[in-house]
């Protein structure tokens, strides 16, 4: 089973971008999972969600308290309880400018891809709006759902702008592919 979790601050759009990776794994055929926690009903406080994914029923019910992976929206957020979540396995994707190497030394032994949503959210015309480009980081670095499915679900569930999210989704994904092929060089 994969579990997932997004951690950012209301108003970012992890939720919704939890709701878009649940869909493209159900699409990709799997069985799924998808919840969230609000740490408080106002914009900027933090917002998790949640998602187990496997290709067996999902009948855990409770938080996940090791995450295969976590797609942080706000490096801010990169500490305690989070950071609790993530073993020496665990793969983090997270909303940055700064560099892997910059991560490795503030942060040692963990599996960090920056990934600067902002700047692929610029050029492709969504202004702030990052869900597109994380989720094609993520995607990448898990290695699902797969690209063709992802961008169908952004197609059926993004509001507008389809072309816009399409382009930064796609743009994250291949920037995720870089960095990996780079780290395992």
């Amino acid at each position: 089973m994969l579990q997932i979790i997004i951690q950012g601050r209301g108003g970012q759009g992890a939720q919704t971008a939890g709701n878009l990776l649940a869909s493209a794994f159900h699409a990709q055929g799997r069985h799924v999972q998808s919840f969230a926690s609000y740490g408080g009903a106002r914009r900027g406080t933090p917002v998790s969600s949640f998602i187990r994914a496997d290709d067996r029923p999902v009948r855990v019910r409770c938080d996940i308290e090791l995450a295969d992976a976590i797609l942080c929206f706000d490096a801010s957020l990169l500490e305690g309880r989070l950071l609790a979540a993530a073993g020496p396995r665990t793969l983090i994707v997270v909303n940055s400018a700064r560099s892997a190497a910059e991560f490795a030394s503030s942060l040692p032994g963990r599996r960090i891809v920056p990934i600067d949503g902002l700047a692929i959210s610029r050029r492709n015309g969504l202004g702030r709006i990052v869900n597109s480009a994380l989720l094609g980081a993520l995607a990448r670095a898990i290695e699902a759902p797969t690209l063709d499915v992802l961008e169908r679900t952004l197609i059926d569930n993004a509001p507008k702008q389809h072309d816009e999210n399409i382009a930064a989704c796609v743009e994250g994904w291949r920037t995720a592919d870089t960095l990996l092929q780079a780290a395992a060089a």
